[in-house]
């Protein structure tokens, strides 16, 4: 992997060779490879280097990853604001994990801006931001955070490249987030994907169980909820772009919980005229957007252009605002059917 060479390798055994208190922190609404790469990096420096380590969330996980958060140190900003800001002023290091800018952090950026404790960014996002970290390990080619902590922790001298050595509970972690961000396996897979989850499945990761926690746990509200948005708020446009949109009312009515909409947004793409699909969630009075496509779309220039927003190129998100983009959560269709018309054809256009 490019982004791990020699002199970076060397550099952050020295940060954690005079350290004592390190705090992990990651993107608001964590998804699995944010608190899978957060949680293994803790169990890696808590195994090796018996060093204080903490995930900070900036909110909550949702409840599908309960069995990796259930008894790990972790803790949730959003419910210990405090606590949260005393433990980065305390921390003699930090890391960024699944976030290329500090302001993906939510409210608890402004405390890791004053942190003169090094800032050691691990992360897959394109744009990391400038001058903030003593030290970055970033590769856009690559299937997740997840994958660039493998190969990080595989290069420090207590693995010395063995997948085996790594702890039971970093290995589970580290599975859990690349599964997550693929969509399980669907996209974003490259070669040194499938060597490290070959190596973990080698040490004795057990796949299956990751993936009985991950899909075959739901509540019977999100599947019928599911089963009713694809019926009843699928729209598909004549370009071929479809969307759902879920309005902080019929999120109510269907018992949607936080982070129960996750994978959704891929459903449409299994229809053959659909090109891109976008989902819609109205939150904190906006609406949180995710933006997927098959191959030869991009989806991260759909999301900076019209979303405020970004990624990879079939996987990324963004936020639609009001009053600023639209009048009103009212407006959000017209709006997306306007953008996404205009996108595609500019987009036919610019093709040989």
């Amino acid at each position: 992997m490019r982004c791990i060479t020699p002199a970076k390798t060397l550099e952050l055994e020295r940060l954690l060779d005079s350290t004592g208190t390190v705090s992990v922190v990651v993107h608001t609404h964590p998804d699995g490879d944010a608190a899978g790469s957060g949680l293994a990096l803790c169990s890696f420096l808590s195994h090796f280097r018996a060093l204080d380590c903490r995930l900070i969330l900036p909110d909550a996980t949702p409840s599908s990853l309960d069995f990796l958060t259930a008894g790990a140190p972790v803790l949730d900003a959003s419910v210990r604001p405090d606590e949260a800001r005393r433990r980065i002023e305390a921390s003699d290091l930090l890391f960024l994990l699944d976030l290329s800018r500090l302001d993906r952090s939510g409210a608890l950026e402004e405390s890791l801006r004053r942190s003169p404790a090094p800032k050691v960014l691990i992360d897959h996002h394109p744009g990391p931001e400038e001058g903030i970290f003593s030290l970055a390990f970033s590769e856009t080619e690559c299937s997740s955070t997840c994958e660039v902590l493998f190969y990080l922790l595989l290069s420090l001298k207590d693995c010395d490249g063995d997948a085996g050595k790594l702890p039971q509970a970093c290995r589970e972690a580290l599975l859990t987030g690349l599964t997550t961000d693929t969509n399980n396996f669907a996209n974003s897979v490259f070669p040194d994907t499938l060597r490290m989850v070959s190596a973990l499945l080698e040490a004795g990761t057990d796949r299956d169980a990751i993936l009985e926690q991950l899909y075959r746990k739901d509540r019977e509200e999100r599947v019928r909820a599911f089963a009713w948005l694809i019926s009843e708020r699928l729209f598909i446009t004549p370009e071929g772009v479809a969307c759902i949109i879920v309005d902080a009312a019929t999120r109510d009515r269907l018992d949607l919980r936080d982070g129960e909409t996750e994978g959704l947004v891929n459903i449409p793409l299994q229809i053959d005229r659909v090109k891109l699909s976008l989902l819609l969630r109205e939150e904190e009075g906006q609406f949180r957007v995710s933006a997927r496509s098959k191959r030869g779309w991009s989806a991260r220039k759909l999301a900076q252009d019209s979303f405020n927003g970004g990624g990879h190129e079939m996987a990324a998100g963004g936020k639609l605002r009001w009053p600023e983009d639209i009048a009103s959560p009212a407006e959000a269709e017209s709006y997306v059917r306007r953008v996404t018309a205009r996108f595609l054809h500019e987009a036919d256009a610019g093709q040989p």
